[in-house]
């Protein structure tokens, strides 16, 4: 079986597919609150792995996308250049 190496502790097993990603990606997004783990994979058409949904959740959390909370995560992308700029001067409360 095939794995790799995604950081010292975590081998992964199975990698998402394109399709996979964005079916994730669109759950985050659509939901009105933070969403758990369990609602993320039962919001999704398929069911994709644990090992999957927990690669795919580190690679959107690491590009800035989402953002994981006590209560789940919820979506933070937002491409708007002026509002980046007033985040990077903001005081975190």
């Amino acid at each position: 079986m095939y794995s790799k190496t995604v950081s010292k502790s975590r081998k992964v097993v199975h990698f998402p597919t394109l399709k996979t990603v964005l079916a994730i990606e669109k759950a985050i997004k659509n939901a009105d609150t933070a969403i758990s783990r369990n609602q993320i994979i039962e919001n999704l058409p398929t069911k994709p792995m644990r090992s999957t949904l927990n690669v795919t959740l580190d690679y959107l959390g690491k590009k800035g996308i989402i953002l994981e909370t006590k209560k789940g995560f919820i979506w933070t992308f937002n491409p708007n250049k002026r509002l980046a700029t007033a985040e990077k001067g903001a005081v975190e409360v």
